[in-house]
């Protein structure tokens, strides 16, 4: 539960208990397999604030998967014959398995 503190005068919402619990809720990492190339990621609400920043729209998947595993990983996935329609399943389940209703994620983004 969120306590309020009153410094000065002023309302403090603590949101720390309530963070930690979404933190605690979240989904185990899953570990994927497409084309020979094995790789596991972290449910997606679990990833580091800045990746937004990196991304150049709510569907640049390919950022966001530099960031989850690694350059190599990706470069991995490159060589292994990949197509952007892979890269969309791949995030497509990722998605799924983090618990992310469709549309949630653009429209969190948008904001």
């Amino acid at each position: 539960m969120a306590t309020t503190k009153k410094p000065a005068g002023r309302e403090v919402v603590s949101l720390d208990t309530l963070a930690k619990q979404k933190r605690d809720a979240l989904p185990e990492p899953v570990t994927f397999e497409l084309h020979g190339v094995e790789f596991t990621l972290e449910p997606f609400n679990s990833l580091p604030m800045d990746v937004q920043e990196r991304m150049r729209g709510p569907e640049d998947y390919l950022s966001i998967l530099r960031t989850a595993l690694s350059e190599e990983k990706v470069k991995e996935m490159i060589g292994a014959g990949y197509t952007l329609l892979d890269l969309n399943l791949v995030a497509e389940e990722w998605i799924r398995r983090s618990g992310i209703e469709p549309g949630e994620l653009g429209a969190s983004s948008a904001s």
